[in-house]
C-alpha cells in the first residue's frame, strides 16, 4: 500500500485538469511520502484521457481508469476508491477549487486516529472563500443543505464539498455498498458512514468557485428524491457493509 491515493473524477476536463495534476504531484513529491494519483475518466467525449496520458512521463505515479461511458461522478469516485491502494484515499474536483496546500488539514486527523473520514468545509468559521459562487448557486446550495441536515445528516454543514479523505478501512466498508451516481452521492457516503459509527470530522479549507462548474439548479428535484431513497435503503446497506467487513476480517485472520 502507498501512503495516500488522490482520486480525480473527470468528465470532459481536458481544459482544467492538467494544471491541477501538476500542482498535486509537485506538492506530494515535496512531502517525501509514497503516493499515487488516479484519474477516473467518466466516459469523456473530449481529449481528457489523452491529456492525462500525455502527463504520465512527467508524473510516473499517475494512473488512468477509463470508464466506457458516462455514469456520473458518484460512480467514478467509487471506481477510484476501490481501485486505489492508499492507506488514506482522498477525492478532489478536477478544477482544483480547493488548493492542494489544504491537504494537510485533512490528513492530520486521519494520521492521529482522531477521525475515519475528514471533510473539507466551505462553511465553517475559519473557512476562506476566495471567489464566491453566483448568488443563485449560493441560495440553491444553502437551501439544499438545510434539507439535507433536516432529513439525513444533522450537524454536517458542508456535505457536498469535493475534498474528502478516508482511511482505507472506512472506504472499503462504505463504497462497495453505495448506489447513487449523481450529485447526492456524497450524502449516501456520509449517511452510511454515520450509520456504521465511523468518525466524521469537518475542517475549514480555502475554496474558490470555478465558473465552469457542472452543477445545475435543475438537478435539485432529483437530489431531493435521492435523499429519501438514501434514507430508505440505509438499513440494508448497513447490514451488508457489516457482513462484508466481518468476512474480510475473517479472511485476514486466515492469512496471518
Amino acid at each position: 500500500m502507498v501512503d495516500i491515493s488522490i482520486i480525480f473524477p473527470a468528465y470532459n476536463e481536458a481544459e482544467r485538469i492538467g494544471p491541477t495534476l501538476k500542482f498535486f504531484n509537485n506538492y506530494l513529491a515535496s512531502k517525501h511520502i509514497s503516493y499515487e494519483i488516479i484519474v477516473v475518466d467518466d466516459g469523456s467525449t473530449d481529449d481528457t484521457v489523452k491529456l492525462v496520458q500525455s502527463q504520465q512521463a512527467e508524473i510516473p505515479k499517475l494512473f488512468v481508469v477509463a470508464l466506457p461511458r458516462n455514469k456520473g461522478k458518484g460512480y467514478a469516485i467509487r471506481a477510484g476508491m476501490l481501485s486505489a491502494s492508499g492507506r488514506i484515499r482522498l477525492f478532489s474536483d478536477a478544477d482544483g477549487s480547493t488548493p492542494v496546500e489544504e491537504l494537510d488539514k485533512l490528513l492530520e486527523p486521519l494520521k492521529t486516529g482522531k477521525a475515519d473520514i475528514v471533510i473539507g468545509s466551505r462553511y465553517l468559521a475559519r473557512s476562506e472563500i476566495n471567489k464566491a459562487q453566483p448568488f443563485m448557486r449560493i441560495v440553491w446550495s444553502r437551501f439544499a443543505n438545510r434539507i439535507v441536515q433536516k432529513i439525513l445528516l444533522p450537524g454536517i454543514v458542508d456535505p457536498h464539498c469535493g475534498f474528502k479523505a478516508f482511511r482505507a478501512e472506512a472506504a472499503l466498508k462504505i463504497f462497495p455498498q453505495c448506489q447513487i451516481n449523481e450529485w447526492s452521492f456524497d450524502l449516501e457516503v456520509l449517511a452510511l458512514a454515520r450509520s456504521l459509527n465511523l468518525r466524521i470530522k469537518e475542517v475549514p479549507v480555502k475554496w474558490a468557485n470555478d465558473d465552469r462548474s457542472k452543477g445545475r439548479i435543475d438537478q435539485l428535484p432529483k437530489e431531493v428524491y435521492n435523499l429519501y431513497r438514501i434514507k430508505q435503503q440505509l438499513p440494508k446497506q448497513k447490514n451488508r457493509a457489516q457482513l462484508l467487513d466481518l468476512r474480510r476480517k475473517k479472511q485476514l485472520n486466515i492469512y496471518k
